[in-house]
C-alpha cells in the first residue's frame, strides 16, 4: 500500500515538523488531537475528483495557543498527499465549544499530470492556507476546513493527553 519511497517523504516530513517548532517542549504541550476525514465537496465538480480523502491528522497545541499538526490524505485526483503545519486557534462566541482555527504549511502529493492543480507547485512542495471552524465536547471534535477555492471537508476526531491549564492566581 504505501511504498518505500513515500514513507521515507513522510518521515521527512515528520522531521521537519519537529524542527520547525524548536521552542515547543513536551512540558508546554496541552493537547494532543487526532482526526479523520469524514466527507468532502469540491465547489465545482470534475469526473476526475475523488471525494473521499481518507485523511489521518495529528496535531498538538502549546501552552502559548500555537498548533502544529501533520495530515496523510489522499488529494482530489487519488494521490497520497501530506500537509505539514503549524496555526493558531481562537475562540468563537466567547465559548470554549466553538472555535476558528488557520493552519499555514507546507502541502506535498500533487503529481503529473496535476501538478498544476495547486499554485506554486514547481517543485513539488507548495505552501497552503487552510482556514476551519470547529465545534468540541468534552474530548470529541468536528470541524469544517476550507480547502481554498477547490472543496470543503469535514472532519471529527478526539483530543487525548490533555492537560489543565494553569489558571492565574
Amino acid at each position: 500500500m504505501f511504498s518505500g519511497k513515500a514513507i521515507f517523504r513522510s518521515s521527512l516530513l515528520c522531521a521537519a515538523l519537529l524542527l520547525s517548532a524548536p521552542t515547543v517542549s513536551a512540558f508546554e504541550i496541552t493537547e494532543w488531537r487526532f482526526q479523520t476525514s469524514l466527507y468532502t465537496k469540491h465547489w465545482d465538480p470534475d469526473p476526475e475528483h475523488v471525494n473521499n480523502s481518507k485523511m489521518l491528522n495529528l496535531e498538538f497545541t502549546t501552552e502559548s495557543k500555537w498548533l502544529y499538526g501533520f495530515a496523510w490524505f489522499d488529494n482530489s485526483f487519488g494521490q497520497q498527499s501530506q500537509y505539514l503545519y503549524a496555526g493558531r486557534q481562537w475562540p468563537l462566541f466567547k465559548k470554549d465549544w466553538a472555535y476558528f482555527k488557520l493552519t499555514g504549511g507546507l502541502l506535498h502529493g500533487y503529481k503529473e499530470p496535476y501538478e498544476d492543480k495547486i499554485p506554486l507547485n514547481g517543485l513539488g512542495v507548495a505552501p497552503a492556507i487552510v482556514p476551519a471552524f470547529g465545534l468540541k465536547y468534552k474530548r470529541v471534535l468536528v470541524e469544517f476546513q476550507i480547502l481554498g477555492a477547490a472543496a470543503g471537508v469535514i472532519t471529527a476526531g478526539f483530543n487525548f493527553g490533555q492537560k489543565s491549564r494553569k489558571t492565574p492566581e
